[in-house]
């Protein structure tokens, strides 16, 4: 084992292990940053370890612990930040710990990579939610979805010359870390690159965060529970396999000088854009039954419509989502078959997907 140290932090979550695993794979040293926090991570890191044993590094820690993160940051080339707090509903309960770990923890990687010698490359997800709830979009619905009227968001999806419109305090926090981020290769000169991402799925992936609604759906349909839907399920995400994702981390380092200072929306494009009721169709065609539905009320900052223009990033890598929707959802579906644990208790298991 040879070659630069990557610290990846929130290394054990679902995007991060599957980062690591990749990583390794190829020979590269890892160090994992992870507070340990979130159902689920024990597995993926137990994982991690069966199948790269002492070649994993794995720090116990929080983003939030200054002394944690330089020490963390010690001897790395790079750096990927995936270590947050993931939902809306959590921000708007308590927005001071929503900051401090998204806005506070990010500033105090940032502040670590600085003062090293050699300072080291540094990749933060961010998120679509930094564009706001898109209510001047004009939509319209259309059988199962909802279309925006402007062709050219239908065609490509949003760019990143979208104004950046905060909405919810985790909106706020991503959005402040974010913003950041960009500044610090202004600044300072740091080769930061910001990936503003739509919704990743793929096997690692519990779907107990909020945003983790491709495999939260799957998995209450597996468990045989009813499925909530916050709105009509009209709502269109763009949805990314997250090897796909982790394809574009690399390219994103191997490229790092030349987009530093750029932010880019990451997701699988028009063409790998679905509606949660569309998601409903396709977990009966796998279950071989529909699922229970419910529908609720629409959730604070809930785009109707988001779909990444991911134009810029191909044309600055060459990168192309490779995996379908299809093709993808059936590959969780799967993995959780053979991976999902035992549900949990019904009052454990309030807060469903709405596409966050």
């Amino acid at each position: 084992m040879s070659g630069p140290l990557t610290l990846i932090t929130g290394g054990a979550g679902f995007i991060g292990s599957n980062l690591a695993h990749r990583l390794l794979a190829m020979g590269r040293k890892v160090r994992i940053l992870d507070n340990l926090s979130r159902p689920g991570v024990e597995q993926n890191l137990a994982w991690l370890r069966e199948q790269h044993g002492q070649a994993l590094q794995v720090v116990t820690g929080d983003v939030r612990d200054e002394q944690a993160v330089q020490q963390a940051v010690a001897g790395v080339a790079q750096v990927f930040h995936f270590a947050a707090q993931v939902a809306v509903t959590t921000s708007l309960a308590d927005p001071r710990t929503d900051f401090a770990i998204n806005a506070q923890g990010t500033l105090n990687l940032l502040e670590a990579i600085r003062a090293r010698p050699v300072p080291p490359f540094f990749l933060m997800t961010s998120t679509n939610k930094v564009y706001g709830d898109l209510a001047d979009l004009a939509l319209q619905p259309i059988g199962r979805h909802y279309q925006p009227l402007d062709l050219a968001v239908q065609a490509r999806g949003v760019s990143e010359r979208r104004p950046l419109d905060f909405h919810s305090p985790y909106g706020c926090s991503k959005g402040t870390a974010d913003q950041y981020a960009l500044d610090y290769a202004r600044s300072y000169g740091l080769c930061t690159v910001v990936f503003r991402m739509s919704c990743i799925y793929g096997p690692r992936q519990f779907g107990t965060e909020d945003q983790g609604w491709v495999a939260h759906f799957l998995l209450r349909a597996m468990n045989g529970q009813p499925i909530t839907i916050y709105g009509d399920g009209r709502q269109v995400r763009d949805i990314l396999f997250v090897e796909d994702l982790v394809h574009a981390f690399l390219l994103a380092e191997q490229n790092g000088r030349a987009l530093a200072g750029r932010a880019f929306n990451i997701g699988g494009g028009p063409r790998n854009a679905i509606s949660l009721l569309d998601l409903i169709d396709r977990i009966q065609v796998l279950e071989g039954g529909p699922p229970a539905v419910a529908f609720d009320e629409w959730r604070t900052g809930d785009q109707r419509y988001y779909v990444s223009d991911t134009r810029a990033f191909e044309q600055a890598t060459g990168w192309r989502p490779r995996v379908s929707s299809a093709a993808g959802i059936a590959r969780l579906h799967a993995w959780l078959g053979l991976h999902r644990r035992p549900p949990a208790p019904e009052s454990d298991l309030q807060a469903a997907a709405a596409a966050h």
